[in-house]
C-alpha cells in the first residue's frame, strides 16, 4: 500500500501517484491543471557553498618590494597525507619540515622575501597553491613532495618542470597521483579560470618554463653530493599545480619516503640542512641570471 505521507505530498505536487507495485498512475486532470503554490510543501535543494579564495600569506623578509618572491608549496596536508614510509613518516609532515627549513635559510640570508602556501596541516586544492603564488605576484613557485615505490630500492630525488606531454610513463604516473589530490570521492575540486587571451598566456608560459628550466639546472650543480638525485634528476611532467602561466614553477620529489635511508635523511637535521643550503644557493644563483644588476 502507498504510503499516504506520501500520495500526500505527491498529490500537493500535481504529480503522478504511485499504484500497487509501485506503478505509475497518471492523472489526466492533474496534468493539466494549473500548478498551484502551496506554501505547506516547498521542495528544497542545497547547494554546496561556494568556495572562498583562501587568505594570502605574510610576505616574510627584507621590506623591499624590489627584492624578488619565493612562494613555497609544502605538498599535501589536511585529511591528505600523501605518501607513507614503512618507519611512520608520512609525507604532509616531510615536506612542511622541509618548506620550513628552507623559509629559515632564506630568511638568514635575507637576499629575497619569502611566502609559504601553508605553515601548518591544513589542505589546499592544487590551483589554491598556484594561485597564492599569482596573486602575491611571485617571482618563482617551489612545490615540495616525497616520492613513493612498491620496491623499497627506488631512491633519489628528482625535479620536475612542466610540460603537457610526460617525459616517460614514471614522470606521467607520479604527476597522476600528485593531481589526484584534487580529486575527493571521484569529484573534481578545482575551478577552472576564465577566458584569456591565449597568445599573451602563450607567450607567458614560454617564458615561464625557460626560467623554470634554468632553476632546475641549478639546483642540480647546486646540490654538489649535498642531495642524493636519481639518475635522470631532472623531468618533465603534467603536475597542476605548476601551471601557473606566468610563475617559473618547479616541483621537487625529495626522494623516496617508501626507501628507508631516503626517509631516515629527508627526516633528519642534516638532511634539511643539506636541502635548505642547496635551495638558497640555487635561488640566489637564479635571480643573479634573470634580474642582473637589482
Amino acid at each position: 500500500m502507498l504510503d499516504p505521507l506520501l500520495s500526500l505530498v505527491l498529490s500537493a505536487l500535481a504529480l503522478p501517484s504511485l499504484g500497487p507495485g509501485g506503478s505509475l498512475l497518471l492523472n489526466p486532470e492533474a496534468q493539466m491543471a494549473p500548478r498551484r503554490h502551496n506554501p505547506d510543501y516547498v521542495v528544497r535543494v542545497a547547494l554546496p557553498p561556494r568556495r572562498p579564495a583562501v587568505d594570502l600569506p605574510p610576505v616574510l623578509g627584507p621590506d623591499d618590494a624590489s627584492r624578488p618572491l619565493v612562494v613555497i608549496d609544502a605538498g599535501h596536508g589536511g585529511y591528505d597525507p600523501g605518501a607513507s614510509g614503512g618507519d611512520g613518516q608520512i609525507e604532509k609532515q616531510l615536506t612542511l619540515n622541509l618548506a620550513l627549513a628552507l623559509r629559515d635559510e632564506l630568511l638568514k640570508r635575507a637576499r629575497v622575501r619569502v611566502a609559504l602556501t601553508r605553515s601548518d596541516d591544513r589542505f589546499l586544492v592544487l590551483d589554491e597553491r598556484s594561485g597564492i603564488a599569482r596573486r602575491l605576484h611571485a617571482d618563482l613557485f617551489i612545490s615540495i613532495h616525497a616520492d613513493a615505490a612498491q620496491s623499497d630500492g627506488a631512491t633519489g630525488a628528482t625535479l620536475y618542470t612542466l610540460s603537457e606531454t610526460a617525459s616517460d610513463k614514471t614522470a606521467e604516473a607520479i604527476a597522476s597521483r600528485e593531481n589526484s589530490a584534487d580529486t575527493i570521492n571521484g569529484v573534481q575540486l578545482r575551478k577552472q579560470a576564465g577566458t584569456v587571451d591565449a597568445i599573451l598566456v602563450d607567450l607567458s608560459r614560454r617564458e615561464a618554463l625557460e626560467r623554470a628550466a634554468k632553476f632546475a639546472g641549478l639546483v642540480r650543480r647546486e646540490a654538489s653530493g649535498g642531495l642524493h638525485f636519481r639518475a635522470e634528476a631532472v623531468k618533465s611532467a603534467a603536475f597542476v599545480v605548476l601551471k601557473a602561466p606566468d610563475v617559473p614553477s618547479v616541483l621537487f620529489e625529495s626522494g623516496y619516503i617508501s626507501n628507508s635511508a631516503d626517509a631516515a635523511f629527508l627526516g633528519s637535521p642534516q638532511g634539511r640542512e643539506a636541502f635548505a643550503e642547496t635551495f638558497a644557493r640555487a635561488i640566489e644563483a637564479y635571480f643573479v641570471r634573470v634580474r642582473p644588476g637589482r
